[in-house]
């Protein structure tokens, strides 16, 4: 166990699980399923184990490799690959995923000939852009013939329905008029199959709030879920009341704490990432280094510190200064602080070799 190795981010399963499971119900209460999407903490063990305990219909990734660990960690739940699959991996994704979402006719054909080679059948979620410019097919028309023909002619592929991402690139937020444009291609699509399709998904944890506050059209009956799941809110307000915030906890130990100026001495340039840095000249104060940087997190503005008084000053790639006048008798060097993160740094906190990761 790495208990006493820092930095450290430890989840708590307990708490992650009341979160899963509130959503759930009020998902639930409007007819909206939930995909679950552990591609936020890399795939983490204790986190999939949680998510395994919930039945939702998928687990679902935008890598492999993280597929993978979770067929080898036993996982029974069916599995999703939620970036379109490069061409170079279909062997892989056929062989690993039980779906992707899809938005090329060509890796279409691709995947139904190598799932006819492993003798196996894929599901597929068309995806269509609505306005974020990230993937799916931008005319209506082209998703409609791509629909008919995986429904007729790509035999060894299984028209799970349609879906849409909105707000990762382009910063589109949903809305009832983009999730009533993906409804009314719902409808084209099943009439022109000549049968219903089983998952309308309309986005991830940014289309929550419509869910919650009950605008989402009703034809919409499905969302895939990572960030509010694990992190407790979503951006565009979505702060709901019933979740944790502190599912994880990051903990970084203090390796130098004393007074100093708070302004740089010497010529002012650039930081080590070629970025011009703003001071304030608040005279001679506190302030403690810690052993975690940007590269474990990204940006420390993603980290909250949960020790009152204790205010983060900025970061290098491997250090975190903190001014902690406020507390300075409390703090000394080989102390852990503790701080709240958002979906930002745990994305980055999981893929970081040097963070030990703990379960509590």
């Amino acid at each position: 166990m790495n208990r006493d190795r820092y930095p450290q981010l430890e989840v708590d399963p307990g708490k992650l699980k009341e979160n899963l499971t509130a959503l759930r119900e009020r998902c639930q209460d409007s007819f909206v399923g939930i995909i679950g999407v552990v591609k936020g903490v890399n795939a983490w063990e204790p986190v999939v184990r949680v998510y395994d305990e919930m039945g939702f219909p998928y687990l679902a990734s935008s890598r492999v490799d993280q597929l993978r660990k979770m067929r080898d960690y036993g996982v029974k739940t069916p599995l999703m690959l939620i970036r379109v699959p490069m061409r170079s991996e279909l062997g892989d994704v056929v062989s690993i995923a039980d779906a992707s979402l899809q938005s090329d006719l060509g890796t279409l054909r691709a995947v139904d000939a190598e799932a006819a080679r492993q003798g196996r059948t894929h599901g597929v979620l068309l995806m269509i852009d609505l306005g974020d410019l990230r993937e799916g097919f931008w005319s209506a028309e082209e998703l409609i013939d791509a629909a008919v023909e995986v429904e007729n002619d790509l035999t060894h592929l299984r028209l799970l329905g349609v879906g849409v991402n909105l707000s990762c690139y382009g910063s589109i937020r949903p809305d009832k008029r983009n999730m009533q444009g993906l409804a009314s291609l719902a409808f084209d699509v099943e009439r022109a199959i000549g049968r219903p399709i089983d998952l309308v998904s309309g986005g991830a944890s940014t289309s929550t709030y419509m869910v919650l506050n009950g605008t989402m059209p009703g034809r919409i009956n499905n969302l895939r879920l990572g960030e509010i799941g694990l992190v407790g809110r979503a951006n565009y307000g979505c702060d709901p009341d019933f979740t944790h915030r502190d599912v994880f906890t990051l903990r970084a130990e203090v390796v130098e704490c004393r007074d100093k100026p708070s302004f740089p001495v010497g010529q002012l340039t650039v930081d080590a990432f070629g970025h011009e840095g703003h001071y304030v000249d608040r005279g001679i104060r506190r302030r403690a280094l810690l052993a975690v940087g940007k590269v474990d997190y990204g940006d420390w503005a993603d980290l909250k510190p949960r020790m009152a008084g204790v205010e983060i000053l900025g970061a290098s790639s491997d250090h975190t200064i903190v001014d902690v006048e406020a507390v300075k008798d409390q703090i000394k060097v080989g102390d852990v602080l503790e701080f709240d993160v958002n979906y930002g740094s745990l994305v980055n906190l999981t893929n970081t070799p040097g963070v030990f990761l703990v379960s509590k």
